[in-house]
C-alpha cells in the first residue's frame, strides 16, 4: 500500500478544515471519531457505500483532522485533535457543540 498523505499542522489550511467539516457526512464521521478511540475505516460509518467513505476519509485526512494508520489489512483512523486544537484553538470543539444533535421537540 502507497503511503498516504498526512499535512503537518503548519500545513493545515482554515478553508480545507471548513470545507471537510461542512459536508454532513464528514461531520458525523468527525463526531464518532471525537471519542477518541482509534476506528476501522471500514466499519465506522458502515451505513455509507465503501467507495463514498474513502472519498470522504481522504478529504477529512488532506485537511489535517484525521490520520489514516494500516493496521494489517485494515486502515485505522484516528482524529487528530491535539493539533488542530493546536493550530485552530478552540475550532473543534466550537463545531461539535454548535452540531450536537438535539433531542426531538414536540409540535
Amino acid at each position: 500500500m502507497a503511503a498516504l498523505f498526512h499535512p503537518t499542522p503548519e500545513q493545515f489550511q482554515i478553508e480545507n478544515v471548513l470545507t471537510a467539516l461542512g459536508n454532513p457526512t464528514r461531520l458525523r464521521a468527525v463526531r464518532k471519531l471525537a471519542d477518541g478511540c482509534e476506528h476501522a475505516c471500514g466499519t465506522l460509518m458502515a451505513d455509507v457505500a465503501k467507495s463514498t467513505m474513502t472519498h470522504h476519509w481522504r478529504v477529512l485526512r488532506e485537511a489535517g483532522l484525521l490520520r489514516q494508520d494500516p493496521s494489517g489489512r485494515e486502515l485505522m483512523l484516528t482524529l487528530r485533535r491535539t493539533e488542530i486544537d493546536a493550530r485552530f484553538p478552540g475550532l473543534l470543539d466550537s463545531v461539535l457543540r454548535a452540531t450536537e444533535e438535539q433531542p426531538a421537540t414536540p409540535a
